[in-house]
């Protein structure tokens, strides 16, 4: 039944080549037609033993045939232009780079801040397609620009036995939805590479119910310190504190912290030893908010510490209000296979309000403080801080280093732009800046420049075939074709300031035609 030239046992195995099932396709497909079901039945069995098809495809085939071609792949279908993608990168940046689950909940809200600011004049269409963005396609349209950060794993402290058998020890799944006010605390340990002598740590507070974040310095680790630091966080939280579970750390396991939180009716509690996951809340937040700041750079000093305060006070208004984040909902477990279920994003000031047990008064607060933010105000200060920071910690290896100048808001936001050029933004967690290539060889366009851009202006919707070719036309002799790639970028560069001004208009205030970013086109 096989014809002559197909190996019998490798036909068995269903071990052949697409060509060779193109073959027997051709060669059986007439003689499958023509002849009589028993006999069909018999040509079936063997092309289907042989191809390793299912029944129905293999018959499908042989009744058709095969096609005379393949069809390529599907063309793409492009809904979002480069002007969505302009203002969807400014958002992206002033968001501080969030992930596209995190970022779609917060589009709406972060667009209307910042028209309300006047940092942003979106087209009626350009809004519209922002709004209708799914998260997966956020991804997709900062795929090109998104850069992978990087960092290191966290140093594991040693915990401490002093009184914590007088301390209720609870696990991670033993909050029972409490209601917000209970957090869990733990220290971040700004020491750079060596733990030895005196540097900054810090305070983190994670509430269990909102996910609301406090972070402030500690100078030194001193147990009355902690309950004074303790004491000024519990004055900016804009709900009342309940409980304090901390890990096994001496500096929280004293009769000094015990007592502060008897008399402050504060539930105090602990994890087990050498169970981090007993403080997954907190422990999330050390690496996504301080770490994320701050860095891994060694802080010591009053100066220091002054500086993660100014940091803390804008980061904490900047991450509780603008900052949404998961929230696990459950949990099952079937067999070696764990399922998670989380909640949709959502930012702790937006929990906070959605929680049924929040009261009038907080309500009140927390919604008079919202409407006086400005995030892109709130992410420039983080900035100038985090530059501060740096030139601190760095100063025994770079001498006396004068502090940054505190660039205008004007061109800070005109930088969101195109601030993912330069890959890491936060000066606490950016490289080392390697040398640009510049061009290293002439201009081919330099002399006609000024006509390819007029005659652009004039019909923008013309490809950059269309305009080398007029070019060609215009001038033969000079412009062969392998230059057709160098005029694509120069268009593309163009395209990408023409889509700018659909955003922001005309123009940025504070930033001339000088000051407009410049791509190479080598």
């Amino acid at each position: 039944m096989l014809p002559t030239g197909v190996d019998r046992r490798g036909a068995e195995m269903g071990q052949v080549s697409m060509a060779t099932r193109d073959e027997l396709v051709v060669a059986l497909k007439d003689r499958y037609i023509s002849s009589k079901r028993p006999e069909r039945g018999r040509i079936l069995d063997e092309f289907v033993a042989v191809s390793g098809l299912h029944r129905k495809h293999a018959m499908r085939l042989l009744r058709a045939g095969q096609p005379s071609h393949r069809s390529g792949p599907r063309r793409a279908r492009r809904l979002y232009n480069d002007a969505v993608r302009e203002a969807l990168i400014v958002l992206w940046e002033a968001s501080d780079r969030i992930c596209g689950k995190r970022l779609r909940p917060l589009v709406p809200i972060l667009v209307e801040a910042m028209e309300q600011h006047g940092h942003l004049q979106l087209a009626h269409e350009v809004r519209v397609a922002l709004l209708a963005m799914s998260a997966a396609t956020i991804d997709r349209a900062l795929h090109e620009v998104r850069e992978p950060g990087g960092g290191r794993k966290r140093r594991h402290a040693p915990p401490s036995a002093a009184i914590r058998r007088s301390v209720a020890v609870r696990t991670f799944d033993g909050w029972d939805n409490p209601p917000p006010g209970f957090v869990e605390a733990d220290l971040v340990a700004h020491s750079g590479p060596t733990a030895k002598g005196s540097f900054v740590q810090t305070l983190t507070l994670a509430d269990i119910a909102t996910g609301w974040t406090e972070c402030a310095p500690l100078l030194v680790r001193e147990q009355k310190l902690l309950t004074e630091v303790l004491s000024e966080m519990r004055q900016r939280m804009p709900f009342p504190l309940l409980g304090f579970d901390t890990d096994n750390d001496s500096v929280f396991m004293n009769e000094t912290v015990k007592n502060y939180c008897a008399e402050a009716g504060l539930v105090f509690t602990r994890c087990r030893p050498y169970r981090k996951n007993d403080q997954a809340w907190v422990e999330q937040k050390n690496g996504a908010v301080v770490r994320h700041a701050v860095g891994y750079r060694r802080y010591e000093g009053l100066e220091a510490a002054a500086a993660l305060a100014r940091l803390y006070t804008a980061l904490r208004l900047f991450v509780n209000f603008f900052q949404p984040s998961f929230k696990l909902a459950a949990k099952n477990r079937d067999g070696a296979k764990v399922k998670k279920t989380y909640l949709s994003p959502a930012t702790p000031c937006q929990r906070l309000l959605a929680d049924t047990r929040t009261s009038e008064d907080v309500r009140r607060q927390v919604a008079a403080t919202y409407t006086t933010l400005d995030p892109v105000r709130l992410l420039q200060t983080i900035r100038e801080v985090q530059q501060e920071l740096v030139a601190i910690a760095d100063r025994p290896s770079m001498g006396e280093a004068a502090a940054p100048d505190p660039s205008s808001l004007e061109h800070f936001l005109s930088g969101l732009r195109t601030a993912w050029q330069d890959g890491e933004v936060r000066p606490t967690s950016k490289p080392k800046e390697k040398a640009r290539r510049g061009r290293r060889r002439p201009d081919p366009f330099a002399r006609v420049t000024a006509l390819v851009r007029e005659w652009f202006e004039a019909e923008p919707w013309r490809t950059s075939r269309e305009l080398f070719e007029r070019l060609q036309d215009v001038q033969p002799g000079f412009f062969p074709d392998g230059q057709l790639r160098t005029l694509q970028r120069r268009l593309k560069e163009w395209r990408r300031e023409l889509a700018q001004k659909m955003v922001f208009g005309a123009g940025v205030p504070g930033e001339t035609s000088e000051q407009a970013p410049h791509c190479s086109n080598t």
